[in-house]
């Protein structure tokens, strides 16, 4: 039996931007990704925590080292420039292993900087 775990989590990054008039997504820095274990397509769900609106969307490449966190399209709506955000993405996995997995999870500092 597989169960749903934590594979890949940021915690309070802060929105860089938001691009209504875009396809759609969420752009974060390609630093960023690397260090929590996120992969470029990759479903993510966003938790906004200064207005508790909840979306699921996919990452996008940002430019290494900038410090980038977009969303883009129609979740742009859901956030504003400032906001601090969780980033989350799961992995299914047998319910033996999950019991001792370890995600990856980072919280990144001003700018978004990685710690």
């Amino acid at each position: 039996m597989n169960v749903e775990v934590i594979k890949s989590k940021i915690h309070r990054a802060t929105i860089t931007q938001a691009d209504l008039n875009y396809i759609g997504s969420i752009t974060i820095d390609e630093e960023l990704m690397d260090a929590s274990g996120l992969i470029e397509n990759e479903k993510v769900d966003i938790f906004n925590i200064n207005n508790a609106e909840r979306l699921s969307t996919y990452v996008i490449k940002g430019e290494r080292g900038s410090g980038t966190i977009s969303l883009n399209g129609a979740a742009a709506r859901k956030v504003a420039v400032g906001d601090l955000v969780i980033i989350v993405a799961y992995a299914s996995i047998d319910i033996e292993e999950a019991k001792t997995f370890k995600p990856s999870i980072i919280f990144p500092g001003h700018n978004n900087s990685i710690r």
